[in-house]
């Protein structure tokens, strides 16, 4: 089983639990994380978070719920709960390694507004004010597509999802789906670096 598959497919990896402390750059912080095998790219910050993280604007001053959709060992949701403490970002994993990596980490840093969360535990009623995503390409169209129908319509008016696919792996091909599934939000390419798209979905403002 690929890494890839360990991480998104498996509740419980079959790897070694074999804990780690990396050093990264976050929100302009240098950092140290505690990192393991069987999760998405445990030993450093990948490229195409690199690239999402230095893509997407700021947070909204008024954000309140923010998802990480596929969070690993949770270099988005830090850098989210770093630029906006007082938000709730949910860090959202079906591997239940990534969400304690992620929990021990949020901790480490203090940042006590990261919520680790399988995505059957977040209420249904809770609306994101930015969706902000690496999320799995390799699972297969049919999975992504599920994942991007379950979440997508929970942003709040006017909000924004940001995702990041590499340019290889059907990142055009997405896009052309996100505009054709999802008609009434703008589907726009906000950038493109180092063979990786930064997908932007922004909702209609309300009125």
């Amino acid at each position: 089983m690929s890494e890839q598959q360990d991480h998104y497919f498996t509740a419980r990896p079959a790897s070694a639990d074999e804990r780690r402390t990396i050093s990264v750059r976050l929100a302009g912080r240098d950092v140290d994380v505690e990192t393991a095998g069987g999760i998405f790219s445990p030993g450093r910050l990948d490229l195409g978070t690199q690239v999402l993280l230095r893509s997407v604007p700021d947070l909204p001053a008024h954000a309140a719920d923010v998802l990480d959709l596929g969070c690993g060992w949770g270099p988005v949701a830090l850098t989210a709960a770093l630029e906006r403490p007082d938000a709730r970002v949910w860090a959202v994993d079906v591997n239940e390694r990534s969400l304690d990596l992620t929990g021990r980490n949020a901790r480490r840093l203090g940042l006590t507004g990261v919520v680790p969360s399988t995505p059957d535990a977040v209420p249904d009623d809770v609306l994101f004010d930015a969706i902000w995503s690496n999320p799995p390409i390799r699972v297969g169209k049919h999975v992504l597509h599920g994942m991007l129908d379950q979440w997508l319509p929970r942003l709040r008016p006017g909000a924004s999802a940001y995702l990041v696919v590499q340019r290889n792996l059907g990142a055009d091909s997405l896009q052309t789906w996100l505009a054709d599934r999802f008609p009434a939000e703008e589907v726009t390419r906000l950038a493109s670096a180092k063979g990786f798209r930064v997908l932007q979905v922004r909702t209609p403002p309300e009125g």
